[in-house]
């Protein structure tokens, strides 16, 4: 049987303190070399995800934006989609007139602006991403597509801030992927769809895949897969909605749950694809 394990990075694949512990930079050194394909599915862009690569040394194919951009392993595009820069300003301009409590970020393939540069929680953005944002306006991306709008909310505003947005903007995917983050993309984007991609390109039956995630805009991707866990440090709510738990990010939620269901092996026992 040939599996693909797809992972979210933020509370998933990195712990709190936004690293790969060893044992789980371990489990993905195994998966390479028993030929089981990983892929990362986040809501960052390419720009917050190579980094990382080049300190642990991994390649693998992307799928960023929340499945608004797929790039294989040698970085070449596959897939993108985004919404065009009409539309990203009238969702700006309804977020200034209403006086949201947020600051924003666009994507366009690896290009990330800002609207204030020094404001501080695009600071914090920067530290965690390892990547460097420029001030400007929608007219300042270079392609003619926006892939990802970015609000970064102020605390505890975060759900009225997506009621807001969904009841004025229906025909976009909008989703939170933290308690303070709230991703915009266009109708129809979804971690889910991506992976879906990625599984009829590989030709593998998407029940085959197995996927890890931590957030709410990870639910319809565990959901999609044959087999979704939901990391231990994931909102109390999300558990009682998707029944497959495992440990949490700081605790080696990955390599547990591998493990403990047989796709790669405990010492000297064979993994699944060893034994097929």
């Amino acid at each position: 049987m040939k599996r693909i394990i797809f992972s979210d990075v933020d509370g998933t694949l990195l712990n709190s303190e936004h690293r790969i512990t060893p044992k789980t930079l371990e489990a993905l050194k195994k998966l390479k070399k028993e030929n089981i394909p990983f892929v990362i599915v986040s809501a960052r862009g390419p720009s917050g995800i190579y980094p990382f690569f080049q300190e642990y040394g991994l390649s693998c194919p992307i799928i960023a934006y929340s499945g608004a951009l797929i790039l294989d392993e040698e970085r070449k595009v596959l897939f993108h989609r985004g919404m065009d820069k009409k539309k990203v300003k009238a969702i700006l301009d309804f977020m200034e007139e209403r006086r949201l409590d947020l600051t924003w970020c666009l994507y366009s393939f690896d290009q990330w602006i800002v609207k204030e540069k020094d404001d501080p929680r695009v600071l914090r953005e920067e530290r965690i991403v390892k990547a460097e944002a420029i001030q400007g306006t929608a007219d300042s991306i270079k392609e003619e597509e926006i892939h990802k709008i970015l609000c970064i909310c102020g605390p505890g505003k975060i759900d009225r801030i997506e009621q807001e947005l969904k009841q004025e903007f229906p025909d976009c995917s909008i989703v939170r992927s933290s308690e303070i983050l709230l991703e915009i993309m266009a109708g129809g984007i979804s971690k889910a769809d991506a992976v879906r991609t990625l599984c009829a390109r590989w030709n593998t039956p998407v029940e085959n895949a197995i996927a890890f995630g931590d957030h709410y805009n990870d639910a319809d991707m565990l959901q999609t897969v044959g087999m979704g866990f939901l990391m231990g440090n994931a909102p109390d709510p999300l558990k009682e909605k998707i029944k497959l738990h495992t440990l949490d990010n700081d605790h080696d939620g990955i390599c547990h749950g591998l493990m403990e269901h047989g796709i790669l092996r405990r010492d000297s026992e064979k993994s699944v694809s060893e034994k097929i």
